[in-house]
């Protein structure tokens, strides 16, 4: 195969799921370049870190990195340590508070522990911006800040926004995307990968880079994944992530949980499945030559074995057709504790911390939210008797089991 040819396959693997590619030339170019000098690219992106747990939406990122790192590019995982002192303003309504070396340090050991499970780990190079950034002295900011402009850096949307409403914008917001520019000097990246929410800042970039005359790097964005209620963003803070260090189970449930139209979605961002694949399946459903569960659990399947293993993401299928299908008890099980004689519900759905209020247990219970032994409680007055038995199954909505022993 030519070099023109291989650039162009390679290109049409990278552009997959992606959302804009700055500019497509300019990549197609570099790929050329990179075959016929045997010199890998330098693909870098940054992840601030302001949370210690990485969720699916984090890995639709990690995934293009690993595509570069197929094709033998040269992937940094870079840390943000010194930005995320000053916080990403990027969707931000308000300035974010400030976290403490501590917190920094805390969760970047829990990234590097996780981005392996996606990246391989012989082949990906992490780094911390504070190693140049915190090298900056006062000149070198002023002189990097001399750069560009305070218009420039206002004309983006959510400072633009906070000034419209008379909402504060922190004189150290305006340095974040010029200090994430910097790292793409330092690092002189040929790529740089962000979620659409970046473009901005990966914008600024090329600027910098420009000025300190390196070549700007192509700047590839790709689409915020959708949480599992299909409406906002993947976010811890609204519940509505799957975490790639959940259990087997729990990643398993939650994709299938997801609506039919979502999956086609998660297909396309979390699995290394073409396209023409994806929209067959999407035909076939129509068409009704496919169940869309089947295809449905074949992708949770697929999202557990990346984070765990084949033999999990089948055992996970089983227990999930146990629970959900065959109305049955799960295997594993958080045991709670009620005295051998009588207990009432009530006291036992709070004092087992099931329900923070009696007023919420006796909602659900009025609900029919809550079940013994696969009998549906409505009586808010019940009384579990476990005598003459050793245990029972108390369920919670239609995931929350738990085995009540004696005391």
């Amino acid at each position: 195969m030519s070099i023109k040819k291989e650039a162009q396959k390679q290109f049409e693997y990278l552009k997959k799921g992606s959302t804009e590619i700055i500019q497509e030339k300019e990549l197609l170019d570099r790929l050329e370049h990179s075959l016929k000098n045997n010199r890998p690219l330098k693909v870098k992106a940054g992840f601030d870190p302001t949370a210690p747990d990485i969720h699916v939406g984090h890995t639709v990122l990690l995934r293009k990195m690993k595509h570069f790192q197929d094709l033998g590019h040269e992937v940094i995982f870079l840390i943000g340590d010194f930005t995320g002192l000053i916080g990403d303003p990027s969707g931000q309504s308000k300035t974010r508070p400030s976290m403490t070396r501590e917190q920094i340090k805390k969760n970047a050991q829990t990234y590097k522990n996780q981005v392996f499970k996606i990246l391989n780990p012989d082949q990906t190079i992490i780094e911390f911006n504070s190693k140049w950034l915190g090298k900056l002295t006062s000149f070198d900011i002023i002189h990097l800040m001399a750069k560009y402009t305070v218009a420039r850096i206002l004309e983006r949307d959510d400072f633009s926004e906070r000034l419209e409403k008379n909402k504060p914008i922190g004189t150290h917001e305006i340095l974040y995307p010029i200090m994430q520019a910097y790292d793409s000097v330092a690092l002189e990246a040929d790529v740089e990968l962000g979620g659409t929410d970046q473009k901005f800042n990966l914008l600024v970039g090329r600027d910098i880079q420009k000025e300190y005359d390196q070549k700007p790097q192509i700047v590839l964005t790709m689409p915020l994944l959708e949480g599992t209620d299909g409406v906002e963003k993947m976010s811890k803070s609204l519940d509505n992530y799957i975490g790639i260090s959940e259990s087997p189970t729990e990643i398993y449930g939650k994709v299938m949980s997801i609506s039919d139209s979502l999956m086609y979605r998660y297909y396309e961002l979390l699995t290394d499945l073409p396209i023409s694949t994806i929209q067959e399946y999407r035909k076939k459903s129509k068409q009704g030559e496919v169940n869309p569960k089947d295809l449905k659990s074949e992708l949770a399947k697929s999202i557990v074995q990346d984070f765990w293993s084949r033999k999990e993401a089948e055992k996970a299928a089983r227990e999930f057709e146990r629970v959900f299908k065959q109305n049955k008890a799960p295997s594993n099980m958080e045991s709670i504790f009620a005295s051998s004689g009588k207990t009432p519900v009530i006291d036992l759905l709070t004092d087992q911390n099931i329900f923070s209020s009696r007023g919420e247990a006796k909602r659900m219970i009025r609900q029919g939210a809550v079940y013994l032994d696969n009998q549906r409680i409505t009586d808010i007055g019940f009384i579990i008797n476990l005598s003459g038995k050793e245990e029972a199954v108390l369920k919670v909505g239609k995931k929350r089991f738990y085995k009540i022993e004696k005391k």
